[in-house]
């Protein structure tokens, strides 16, 4: 069943249980929210500790400095990032009408002003901006989790880890900057309540402010790397995170939103002579001090600091010297080194493009949530429903071999599991990137590739030394390759894929 065949299955699942909820106006109002969330743009949460560049990150993401990054009451409320042609933002205080708040810009930086409310107040805040990033992403900031405040900690965590249900983030980037068990201990609650009856894991983790590791030198970012292996080997933290990515996040903001007078001023730093320049970068310190006789400003280079940390200066100073004739040069090729291009392709290739997995599998736990709080006749139907729709979701069964193979492994040898891993999609959901050939490769040789595999792949599962972990592997396999075959048509005039591909063994009864 494609996504698009998923969607629909589950809206219509919702007009069942509509009918059956008529006149209950709570578990209506439960039934358009879900409505909602399937209607809406994949729903990715940014959380983390206090202080660990939670909304610095959302800016670079979103390319303008929106999100609030001081210590403001807003920034201690969780608060969603819409799409919208026309900018607006609303607040919605607790048990009160929502009200629109003014928009306020200073220094190119959105001001989000509560007035006389205070974080207490407010249960949410809805911010609808006309950023590209947002078309097909939901961004949700989060307040700091193990904050010195428990109500600031309480709001993310009731948010991401409800108690009685499924959250309502389809996917997380945590960021941490050590590997702390609060940070284990929040990932684990938010796998616990958000991927239900599939057991997958739908979270990356991201080393934050990673050009703090190597105290700011140029290679900060490969001591960064080394550090996010590591911790990406971690057993625990294998079991939580699909990966482990070093961001620089304040280097991507300012790449992002970098200005032409900022330009200007990083190449008269980087045209100094080499030991005037070496002896202002030696320290954040230094290369704020008082200079005499330096064009370069004392507060153009604080700005510079702020805007970039020492990292991100020296960085620049070293590109613009090594060619980076302008702006946008400059920008591209600082956005590259921070990270954040890793971080954004890897959202793409396991939340975005399996979004409606991911959404289908929140809305039918929720679901099946409801029926359980509130039972009355005429909801078999529902309970009916969503089995069949777990049954015929085959993205939430790769997605579970996805996870299961970084924590307990296939079953299978390692060049096995790997060529498993790609076929279910983790290297990429089209045809060409699931059969490991190029995007050039025309669609017969796909076709008669995934019927190849089709074959190696039955032959396989009815190995008499397989364990059941590693026939299981072998079953969500033959019906990935069996569903490639499929989406490439028929292979031959006058016969149906279908049938070629359903011949012999099904791929759900292997074994």
């Amino acid at each position: 069943m494609s996504g698009d065949d998923e969607l629909s299955s589950a809206i219509e699942l919702i007009g069942v249980a509509r009918q059956a909820y008529a006149g209950d106006k709570t578990a209506l109002g439960v039934l358009e929210a879900l409505e909602q969330r399937l209607t809406d743009p994949l729903r990715l949460a940014i959380a983390g500790i206090v202080k660990a560049g939670k909304s610095t990150l959302l800016n670079g993401i979103l390319g303008e400095q929106i999100a609030p990054t001081d210590a403001g009451e807003c920034t201690k409320v969780v608060t969603w990032y819409r799409y919208s042609q026309t900018p607006s933002i609303t607040v919605h205080p607790s048990g009160r009408p929502a009200q629109r708040l003014p928009i306020r810009r200073t220094k190119g930086a959105l001001v989000i002003d509560l007035g006389e409310m205070s974080a207490d107040d407010v249960e949410r805040i809805d911010v609808w901006w006309p950023a590209p990033a947002l078309k097909s992403l939901i961004l949700i900031d989060t307040p700091g989790i193990a904050s010195i405040s428990q109500d600031i900690s309480a709001r993310s965590l009731s948010f991401l880890t409800p108690e009685d249900a499924p959250s309502e983030a389809d996917a997380i980037v945590y960021l941490l900057r050590h590997l702390h068990p609060s940070d284990l201990g929040f990932l684990a609650a938010f796998r616990d309540t958000a991927v239900g009856a599939s057991q997958s894991v739908n979270a990356v983790a991201v080393l934050s402010r990673a050009d703090e590791i190597g105290s700011g030198r140029i290679d900060s970012l490969l001591s960064a790397s080394k550090v996010a292996l590591r911790y990406e080997r971690d057993g625990e933290l294998a079991s939580l995170a699909l990966g482990v990515i070093p961001v620089a996040g304040l280097l991507a903001e300012g790449a992002r939103t970098l200005r032409e007078t900022e330009f200007n001023a990083l190449r008269e730093l980087a045209n100094l002579d080499r030991q005037t320049r070496e002896r202002l970068l030696v320290s954040a310190d230094r290369f704020v001090r008082p200079v005499e006789g330096l064009q370069l400003g004392e507060r153009e280079r604080k700005e510079l600091l702020a805007r970039f940390g020492l990292f991100g200066v020296r960085l620049a100073a070293s590109l613009i010297r090594a060619g980076a004739s302008d702006s946008t040069q400059l920008a591209a090729q600082l956005v590259q080194q921070s990270g954040l291009i890793q971080l954004e392709d890897f959202v793409e290739l396991h939340f975005r493009s399996r979004g409606a997995t991911l959404k289908i599998r929140g809305v039918i736990d929720r679901l099946e949530r409801l029926v359980e709080l509130r039972p009355r006749r005429g909801t078999q139907p529902i309970t009916e429903g969503i089995e069949r729709i777990r049954a015929q979701a085959h993205g939430l069964r790769e997605l579970t071999l996805l996870s299961s193979v970084r924590v307990a492994g296939l079953g299978l040898p390692a060049d096995e599991s790997k060529v498993a891993v790609r076929i279910a999609g983790g290297e990429g959901l089209d045809a060409a990137a699931r059969l490991g050939l190029s995007a050039e490769t025309s669609t017969e040789e796909l076709r008669d590739e995934a019927l190849a595999e089709i074959d190696r792949w039955r032959s396989r599962a009815q190995s008499p030394v397989l364990d059941r972990r590693a026939v299981d592997a072998c079953r969500v396999v033959i019906r990935s390759l069996e569903e490639v075959a499929s989406g490439l048509g028929p292979a031959r005039a006058g016969e149906d894929l279908a049938d070629v591909v359903a011949a012999g063994t099904p791929g759900e009864g292997t074994g």
